[in-house]
C-alpha cells in the first residue's frame, strides 16, 4: 500500500485525425508505455477533475421532457463522490478483491458505484431483468460482499429483488439503498438489519482523497462483467484496470471526443458498452454525458423526444444499437434542430443495410459501425468520424492490437489457416484491452485458441483498407445439408423490402436437411404486407438457391435481449415449434384427429420442445398417435418429448 497517490497527468485527447491504417501505425511509433501512463480508472477520474473542475460531466435527466431542468454533476463532484464510495466501501470491509454487487437503473450513483467500487474493489454490476436465480447464481460466483441497489421497485422491481437476494448470497454482509432521485429525504422509513442508506453513509467520508491508500496497478481486476446472462450458467468476466483504461484511450485517440462534446448514453450500465466506449471512455476526455433517465431508452417519452434532446442539449454524437435506430428511424424530426450531431455511430449487432440507407435518407447522418465485446473490454474496432464505410464495416483494429481472419474447422471453431484478404472467416484478435479470463478457467480455456489468440465467435473479413466487415456470428451459420448459410444474406434481402422494420434468419430443424433457412420479421408501424409477399420479395433477391428461406413470419415483436441485440436462440425455438406442430396436424389429419384432440405443443426452455397427447381426448387413437409423433420428431435435430396425460 502507499498513501502517494499518483501524479496527475492530461485527460486524454486525440492526436491527429485518424483516416487510415497508416494513421493507426503512425500512433504505434510511439511505445505504449510512454504513450499511456495511467494505470486505472481510478487515475482517469483523478486526471479529468484536475483539468474539467466544475465542467458538467453528467446530466441527469428527470423525466423525457425536454423543458424539465435536469440534474447535473461537474467532474469535480464526481470525483468527490468516487472518493466517497470507495472510503464507504473501505470501511465495509471491501479489499482490493472483494466483489461489489451493483443492481441500479440509469442514474448517477451508478457512476459512483462502478467507479468508486473499482478503487476500492471489484464493481459487478448486473442486469437488473435477470432472474433471482440467475442473480444470485452471479453474485455467488463473485464472492459478492457488498451490493450497492435501488431503493424502489418501479425500475424492474430492483429493490424487492435486492432484498430477496440479500439472504440467499453467503459472501454478502451489506446492502446499501440508492434513494431514487425523486424521493423526499426522510420518506424512507427504518432500514432492515444491514441495509444502509448510500447517500447518508458516503456523506461521512472524506471527498478529497482515497482513505485505504490503495496504489491501483494495471492488472489489478476492475471489474467483474457477466457475459449474456439469459441461458446456462454464469461467465464472469474480469477486467483489469489496465484493459479498460487502455479502452477509453484508444476510444478517444480513433474518435477524437473532446471537452467541448455532448453525448446522449443510453446504453444501460449493466453492459460494457454503455459503461467503456459510453461512459469512461467520455469521461475521460472531457465529454459531458447525458443520462436519459432511469430507464433509459426503454422510456418511451425519452424516444418520442429524442430529437428534441438533441437539439435542447446540442448532442454532438448519437450513439445507439441498429433496434434503438430502426425505433428512431420511425420518430419524426418535427422541425427539430439536429445539427449538433458530428458522429453517429453504432454496435452489438451488424448494421442491416437498408437501415443505415434509411437514416441516411431520413436525417442526413451516416452510421459508423465499431466491434465491441465484453472480453475486449467494450472495443474491438472502430470506425472513425470521416471514415464512410459501407453497412457491416466495423473499421479499423485498434493501436498496438493485432487482428486476423482464420478458417472455421468442422465443429464451426477457429482453425489455425489464416485466410487472405476480402476472404471470410472467424475474427481473432490480441490486444492490451483483452479480457484476463473467465472467473472459471474452464470457461477461460474455451474463449482462446492454442497460441493465445481471442477467438471471437464473429465471421468476417479484412477489407483492402485493413477495415474489419462483419457477416453474423459462427453459432448463427446455418448449416443445410452440410452447407453453411449466412443469415445475413437472407436478412439483407428480406430488411430491403420497405414493410421490414426488423428481420433476422435462423435455421428451422429439419429430419433431412439438419436445418432449413425460415426468416422472421416485424413491421413498420402502419405498414401491411403478406407472408406470401415477403418470401417472394426475399427469394427473388437470393442467389443461392440453398439459402432461400423456406418461409418468412411475421410477429408482432421481435425477441430481444437486455442490451437491444436481436434475440435468435428464442427465434430457433419458435422456428422449431412450429416445425413440430405441422408434424403435429399431418399426424392428427393421417389418423383422422380432429382439432378437439389435437395435441399442444409447448417450449421446455429455449432448446427443447414436450408435445402433450391428451388420451382421453384422443381415445383408442392416442397410443397409436403418440408412437407416430415420437417417430417423427424424434428425426428431427432438436430436443423432443412425446407424453401422454
Amino acid at each position: 500500500m502507499s498513501t502517494t497517490p499518483p501524479p496527475i497527468a492530461a485527460p486524454f485527447s486525440a492526436s491527429f485525425p485518424i483516416r487510415g491504417l497508416d494513421d493507426i501505425r503512425k500512433l504505434e511509433e510511439t511505445p505504449l508505455a510512454e504513450a499511456l501512463t495511467v494505470r486505472s480508472t481510478y487515475e482517469i477520474f483523478r486526471n479529468s477533475a484536475a483539468a474539467f473542475g466544475d465542467k458538467t460531466a453528467l446530466t441527469f435527466l428527470r423525466t423525457g421532457n425536454p423543458d424539465d431542468e435536469p440534474i447535473r454533476w461537474s467532474y469535480a463532484q464526481l470525483l468527490a463522490g468516487i472518493h466517497q464510495t470507495a472510503n464507504l466501501l473501505h470501511r465495509l470491509g471491501v479489499g482490493p478483491d472483494d466483489a461489489i454487487a451493483i443492481l441500479l437503473p440509469g442514474c448517477l450513483e451508478n457512476h459512483l458505484a462502478l467507479w468508486g467500487g473499482a478503487a476500492a474493489g471489484i464493481a459487478q454490476p448486473l442486469n437488473p431483468l435477470l432472474t433471482d436465480e440467475k442473480l444470485v447464481s452471479l453474485m455467488k460466483a463473485a464472492r459478492a460482499k457488498v451490493l450497492i441497489a435501488y431503493g424502489n421497485d418501479a425500475e424492474s422491481g430492483m429493490w424487492s429483488k435486492a432484498m430477496r437476494l440479500r439472504g440467499e448470497v453467503p459472501s454478502l454482509t451489506t446492502v446499501l439503498r440508492v434513494a431514487p432521485h425523486d424521493e423526499a429525504q426522510g420518506t424512507a422509513g427504518p432500514l432492515p438489519d444491514g441495509v444502509l442508506d448510500f447517500l447518508e453513509e458516503r456523506s461521512k467520508e472524506p471527498g478529497d482523497h482515497l482513505v485505504s491508500g490503495r496504489d491501483i496497478q494495471a492488472s489489478d481486476i476492475a471489474a467483474y462483467f457477466h457475459t449474456g446472462g439469459t441461458t446456462g450458467a454464469p461467465k464472469l468476466a474480469k477486467h483489469s484496470h489496465g484493459a479498460q483504461v487502455f479502452t477509453a484511450w484508444a476510444s478517444i485517440k480513433l474518435t477524437g471526443q473532446n471537452s467541448k462534446a455532448t453525448s446522449i448514453n443510453g446504453y444501460p450500465l449493466f453492459h460494457v458498452a454503455g459503461v467503456l466506449p459510453a461512459s469512461l471512455a467520455l469521461l475521460s476526455a472531457g465529454v459531458e454525458m447525458i443520462i436519459p433517465t432511469p430507464s433509459l431508452l426503454r422510456n418511451k417519452e425519452v424516444m418520442a423526444n429524442y430529437w428534441r434532446l438533441v437539439e435542447k442539449y446540442r448532442a454532438t454524437s448519437l450513439s445507439a444499437v441498429p433496434t434503438v435506430l430502426a425505433a428512431l428511424a420511425n420518430v419524426p424530426l418535427d422541425g427539430a434542430d439536429i445539427s449538433s450531431i458530428s458522429y453517429c455511430r453504432t454496435g452489438a449487432a451488424v448494421l442491416p443495410p437498408e437501415l443505415a440507407a434509411r437514416f441516411e435518407r431520413l436525417f442526413g447522418l451516416h452510421v459508423h459501425e465499431s466491434l465491441g465485446m465484453t472480453e475486449m473490454a467494450g472495443i474491438s474496432t472502430i470506425t472513425p468520424p470521416g471514415v464512410n464505410g459501407p453497412a457491416g464495416c466495423v473499421g479499423f483494429r485498434l493501436p498496438y492490437s493485432q487482428m486476423r481472419i482464420v478458417a472455421l474447422d468442422q465443429n464451426g471453431n477457429a482453425s489455425d489457416r489464416e485466410l487472405p484478404v476480402g476472404q471470410q472467416g472467424m475474427v481473432l484478435f490480441k490486444s492490451p484491452n483483452v479480457f484476463s479470463g473467465f472467473v472459471d478457467p474452464a470457461d477461460t480455456a474455451k474463449a482462446f485458441t492454442a497460441d493465445g489468440w481471442l477467438a471471437t465467435g464473429d465471421l468476417g473479413w479484412i477489407d483492402g483498407e485493413g477495415r474489419l466487415n462483419l457477416s453474423g456470428r459462427s453459432k448463427d451459420l446455418i448449416i443445410r445439408s452440410g452447407h453453411n448459410i449466412d443469415p445475413k444474406v437472407i436478412e439483407d434481402a428480406l430488411g430491403a423490402h420497405p414493410a421490414v422494420q426488423l428481420c433476422a434468419a435462423v435455421g428451422a430443424p429439419d429430419a433431412y436437411a439438419g436445418e432449413l433457412p425460415v426468416a422472421f420479421a416485424t413491421l413498420v408501424p402502419g405498414a401491411s404486407v403478406t407472408e406470401a409477399e415477403l418470401l417472394a420479395f426475399t427469394g427473388e433477391r437470393v442467389d443461392e438457391a440453398p439459402a432461400k428461406p423456406k418461409s418468412v413470419i411475421v410477429i408482432e415483436h421481435m425477441p430481444m435481449t437486455n442490451v437491444g441485440k436481436i434475440y435468435k436462440p428464442q427465434l430457433r425455438a419458435m422456428a422449431a415449434r412450429k416445425v413440430a406442430e405441422t408434424i403435429v396436424d399431418e399426424a392428427c389429419k393421417a389418423l383422422g384427429i380432429g382439432d378437439s384432440a389435437r395435441p399442444r405443443v409447448e417450449p421446455e426452455g429455449e432448446s427443447a420442445l414436450k408435445v402433450i397427447v391428451d388420451s382421453a381426448a384422443a381415445g383408442a387413437k392416442a397410443s397409436q398417435l403418440q408412437t407416430q409423433l415420437a417417430q417423427s420428431l424424434d428425426r428431427l435435430p432438436f430436443k423432443t418429448q412425446v407424453v401422454l396425460q
